[in-house]
Parts: C-alpha cells; structure tokens; sequence
C-alpha cells in the first residue's frame, strides 16, 4: 500500500489508529472486489470493463449528461462519495481518518526493435511465459487527523490525490520492456462536524471526498477518464475520546438523527465495537467480517468460494498461461488455487453461523436532495447470508 505523506493542516505526529490495521484486510475485500472475475484472463468480456465501486471521475466528465444521481451504494459513477455518521464524544477527542483507493496503472509490453527503439505491442511470448498489456492498478491511502474541537469551529479540507510516474521493467526473458505509466489524481476531502445533542454529547461527522481534477472533459472516453479517477475509494474514521453508533441500529435516543445523516455513493458500517467506522460503496451490515474460512480473495463476492475455486483449478494450462500474464494478483489467486491442502478446500463447503432466522433488511427513506436513508431501528442482514465477499453469518461458507 502506498502512503500519502499527510496534508498541510492535518496532525502528522499522532500514529494512525490502530484498529486500521485491524481493518486492512476486510477493507481489502472491498477495494479489489471486481478487480478481475473469473477466469481471470485478460480476454474474457467480463474483463473488457472493469472498475465498478467506488468510482470516483473528473466531474465534467461525469456530469456530462446531466447531475449525479444521489444514491447511497457506490456502483454508479460519480465525483463525489459522503459520509455522514453519529459519535458521542469527549471534549479533548481527536478524530482519525483514512481514505484508501486505487490509481489506476497503464502497463504497456513495448518489444525492441533493430534500430534500439521500442513498438508498443499487445504482448510479447517467452519459451515459458506470455507477456500482456494491461490495467493494472497501485493502491493509495492517505491518513488525516484532526482534533473534533477543530472541526466543530469550520470544515477543513485536505488533498488526498496522487502524483504520476513511470517505471519500466526490462523483461529478462524476452527483447522487450514493460513500461508502466500513471497520471496525476486531483482529489480533495472536506472534514466537519456539528453538535447535536449537548447532554449526550452527541456529534455529526461529516467526510466528504471529492474528485476536483480538470484534466480530461465531458467528450473523454470512459478509459481516458479512469486514468484520472479515484476506483474503490472506501474511508476508514477511528480515534480517541470518541464511539460511533450504528446508522442502521441506532439507540432510541438518537434514531432521529440517524435518519438525518445523508451517505452519497457509500455507507458507514461498525467496526471495532463502535471504536471505528468503515465507510463502503459496497453496502455492508455493522460488524462486516471475512469469513475465516476463505483463505484468500478471489475478487468476485457475488460467487461462492467452493465453486469458484473448483472452476479456478480446471481451467487449461493456456488459460491458466494467459491469466497469469494478465496481472500478478492473477498468478496469486492460481497458485493459492492449485496448492490449496485439502483441509483448507473441505472448509469451504460449508460452515453454520447461526441457526437464527435471518431478518429482513431494514427499509429506506428517500432523503431528498441528500439522498436516501436508514429509517432506523433494523439491522440490515443480521443473522442472514450476505452477498459480499465480507461475511457475518453466512450459512453457506461463502466469503
């Protein structure tokens, strides 16, 4: 994961919460999920179109047929994702927050030519491998932290983009070269925070992040546009002196203020016991969990680990050639496949969580202009089986 330095403005000293840590490989999940699907070769058409959470584009671009929508789950292209949340909090407490995404990376197979040049071509063959031109795509995060006390006076806004750069990797098994090329991402996030309820000390914080680059207009492609844009931006809060409640469970003290946060593009979830929030475009249940069952992510929530693993392993030596050469996280996903203990592959069967009948989702208020939101008072997915690679009481061992 690559680090922003922190923005001029945010408290840099104070370590990041450790529950991010903790956080990681859930948030993970989300940031690849759709990342490549199976059979994870670069031909297959369900790899043709990629990047479908958490997109994050320039606004002229997105806007070229009119405003955005606004939504709370985060598979609809917009500019800008917010996230509002309920935490009851002391006088000397400091807030953390972390965005995460990723950039999406050009890799370009360039083959040397008689006179020392290089031709950018589709791919070049090895005696044992192929090598592909493809969208590959670097991870970012950039850590803020400032006092609630700051923000309760004014919002404050901090650039969260990254810069462009180009590395190449000359290929040792072939006359060739692949040069990896990325443009500049133009991002800022606002912070603020309102006071509520004084008694229970009770705030509104607000994280708002937002796409402010120019560089690409209303006529781009889609892929000239993506060069430029946030993909699978997710936010983590925590902190100190500080608990979250729950948007969809609220306590009956605060249920009227659940209903007035407005989440744009993606949703805040539990963690931590409440010590923490995660912020997803994919929406979640509170206290989302990997299922410790799956030994690894395999990109694509919406299937069941067994059965894709099972598909995974018989795909031909030439399909299995080509995925490997498609992206490294790829070649990762066939090597846990193909080595996978038999221990490891029983558990993916099956495993029962609970044996409580699984509850309705809870229903949804239009929110007006700010969008949609929990009525409060349900638990979305409680005791049911989800549809995310995240798992809280999946009855089935799906990831």
């Amino acid at each position: 994961m690559t680090s922003s330095p922190a923005p001029a403005g945010a408290t840099a000293e104070r370590p990041a919460d450790p529950a991010f840590e903790r956080l990681r490989p859930l948030a993970d999940a989300v940031l690849y999920e759709g990342y490549l699907l199976y059979p994870y070769r670069r031909s297959s058409a369900k790899n043709r179109v990629r990047w479908q959470f958490g997109v994050l584009a320039p606004r002229a671009w997105v806007e070229a047929d009119g405003p955005v929508a606004p939504t709370v789950a985060g598979s609809a292209e917009s500019w800008y994702q917010q996230t509002e949340c309920l935490v009851e909090a002391d006088s000397a407490a400091v807030l953390q927050v972390r965005v995460r995404y990723l950039q999406v990376q050009d890799k370009q197979v360039q083959h040397r030519t008689a006179d020392g040049g290089h031709l950018a071509v589709d791919s070049l063959e090895a005696p044992g491998a192929v090598h592909l031109s493809f969208e590959e795509a670097v991870p970012r995060e950039c850590d803020l932290v400032v006092p609630l006390a700051d923000l309760l006076a004014g919002e404050q806004r901090f650039p969260v983009g990254a810069p462009g750069g180009e590395e190449t990797e000359e290929l040792g098994d072939v006359d060739g070269r692949a040069v990896r090329r990325r443009h500049p991402v133009e991002a800022m996030v606002t912070l603020g925070a309102e006071l509520l309820d004084e008694p229970h000390r009770l705030y509104r914080v607000r994280v708002r992040t937002e796409n402010t680059g120019r560089q690409v207009g209303p006529g781009a492609t889609r892929q000239e546009a993506l060069r430029h844009t946030l993909v699978g931006t997710h936010t983590f809060l925590g902190g100190s002196g500080l608990s979250f409640l729950s948007l969809a469970d609220p306590p009956d003290r605060a249920v009227d203020h659940a209903r007035g946060c407005r989440n744009l593009h993606t949703f805040p979830v539990l963690t931590e016991a409440g010590r923490a929030v995660l912020s997803s475009p994919i929406i979640l249940p509170d206290h989302p969990q990997v299922a410790p069952e799956s030994p690894g992510d395999l990109h694509d929530a919406a299937e069941i680990d067994e059965i894709l693993s099972l598909r995974t392993m018989l795909l031909t030596d030439a399909e299995k050639r080509e995925a490997r050469a498609t992206d490294r996280r790829a070649a990762e996903i066939l090597d846990r496949v193909d080595t996978m203990p038999a221990e490891v592959f029983s558990r993916l069967h099956g495993a029962i969580r609970s044996l409580r009948p699984g509850r309705h989702s809870a229903p949804w208020e239009g929110g007006g202009e700010g969008g949609p939101a929990p009525t409060g008072g349900h638990h979305p997915g409680r005791g049911a089986p989800l549809t995310t690679a995240l798992d809280e009481t999946s009855p089935d061992g799906r990831h």
